[in-house]
């Protein structure tokens, strides 16, 4: 996400350098080109135009510090105007009641049935709820009751849904009375969209909210949406009084100029984010992270937090012993190419990376550990354990059963015995999935 604003925010950062000071001149030169980014990348324009405003203030006012260039005093200014506009950095507390009663809005085909999955399995496995239900009220949209099913039980929560009954109220009042008599302690009410605001929608949304009294109110806006994702916040803010907006598909999506611009228009705070297809790809939304993203700065803590939730800390203790033995095997490898595997794809987790926004990721990287899998997979149990036996027969044997050429089952075991001489050298040194990544 964000990539096209960070490739161009960059350029003009790097025009700066050089410059013995920031002049009135200069600083209206780079202010006219990141006005330029934001509205290519469809922030709304008075959005836009009130954040160039508080800058040119800013940069104009703002004294020379010593040792510090222009250009990182205008990084500096840039950053913590963007964090103002995303919203604090605080994140927004859930309500205490239980059951906690969610609704969720938007408009079709923004992603509200996803993401009404992927919020009750963050908050089952983040926030420790221990009964999420979804509720379907959609009764409109072809198969929506099913995608919310099988949602559902991808992400190991309960559902409740009425195939009989078409009226969307009513179910979404029956819905509620099951969860409270069968001890849920969160119940989430997906709700019916369309194409654009109507006064059906409105009128539906606002009936089910004055029954059910929903304790968070949830907007899911595409993160494409563009210029027109302010008036739809708006609107809905004034029907239902919204509590936080969830941004989908960022993932696929270069500009995310929404992300720029509800928190300014709405006053409602973006809570959540959906990046990709699975249903845990959903995270907070932090705006100071992601004004370090867009400023191509990474974000090494969120890769940290990525990295922490895919260590096994039983596991990780046992390959401390065996190092400290000066024990590491295929076996062991291989559990930590899993770990990795599970925080997501390469290009998405080396955008993280401090510097790393523009580096692009080749076909040949991402088929790199699918082919280091193959290989480890045509191994025989006493390979995987003892790979020092692999003679020259066995490398045939292997490369045939991987499908791939022998050449790259040499290399992989060289690596590997490298590998294991850097590791006896660290046998007193704790390791596990993040010291892969030098962290």
């Amino acid at each position: 996400m964000f990539e096209s604003i960070t490739d161009k925010i960059n350029n003009i950062f790097k025009h700066l350098r050089g410059l013995g000071k920031l002049s009135e001149q200069n600083i209206a030169d780079a202010l006219d080109e990141i006005r330029s980014a934001l509205l290519s990348a469809d922030v709304n324009f008075f959005v836009v135009n009130n954040f160039i405003q508080r800058v040119k203030d800013k940069c104009l006012g703002q004294i020379v510090i010593q040792n510090v260039t222009p250009e990182q005093q205008f990084i500096k200014i840039i950053f913590d105007e963007l964090v103002q506009l995303l919203g604090s950095d605080t994140v927004s507390a859930l309500s205490s009641k239980r059951p906690m009663k969610v609704l969720m809005v938007g408009l079709h085909g923004s992603g509200k049935t996803t993401s009404t999955a992927k919020l009750a399995y963050f908050l089952k496995n983040k926030v420790n709820f221990s009964r999420p239900l979804a509720v379907g009220c959609d009764i409109y949209r072809p198969a929506a009751i099913d995608q919310l099913e099988i949602l559902s039980h991808q992400a190991a929560i309960d559902c409740y849904v009425d195939r009989q009954l078409k009226d969307a109220v009513k179910i979404a009042i029956t819905g509620l009375q099951y969860g409270e008599k069968n001890g849920h302690d969160l119940i989430l009410f997906d709700t019916a969209g369309r194409l654009q605001i109507d006064e059906q929608l409105i009128n539906e949304i606002k009936d089910i909210s004055t029954k059910i009294h929903p304790d968070e109110v949830f907007l899911v806006a595409d993160g494409a949406l563009g210029q027109e994702a302010a008036n739809v916040a708006k609107q809905f803010h004034t029907a239902v009084s919204l509590t936080g907006i969830i941004l989908t598909k960022l993932d696929g999506d270069s500009r995310a100029g929404a992300a720029l611009s509800m928190k300014e228009v709405t006053g409602v705070s973006i809570r959540y984010i959906g990046m990709g297809e699975k249903v845990e790809a959903f995270e907070i939304f932090h705006p100071e992270r992601i004004a370090q993203r867009i400023l191509g700065m990474g974000d090494v803590v969120s890769l940290v937090e990525k990295a922490q939730e895919q260590v096994n800390e039983k596991e990780a203790k046992e390959l401390e012993k065996k190092l400290k033995k000066g024990k590491f095997d295929m076996n062991d490898f291989f559990n930590q190419l899993q770990s990795i595997k599970k925080m997501g794809p390469m290009e998405s987790l080396i955008k993280h990376i401090p510097g790393m926004h523009n580096i692009e990721i080749g076909t040949d990287t991402n088929n790199k550990l699918k082919r280091t899998e193959a290989i480890i997979y045509s191994m025989t149990a006493k390979e995987r354990t003892n790979p020092s036996i692999i003679d020259g027969s066995r490398r045939l044997r292997i490369a045939k059963g991987s499908g791939l050429p022998v050449q790259e089952v040499n290399l992989l075991l060289k690596n590997f015995k490298q590998m294991q001489a850097m590791l006896k050298k660290m046998k007193n040194s704790r390791f596990d999935l993040a010291s892969l990544f030098g962290m």
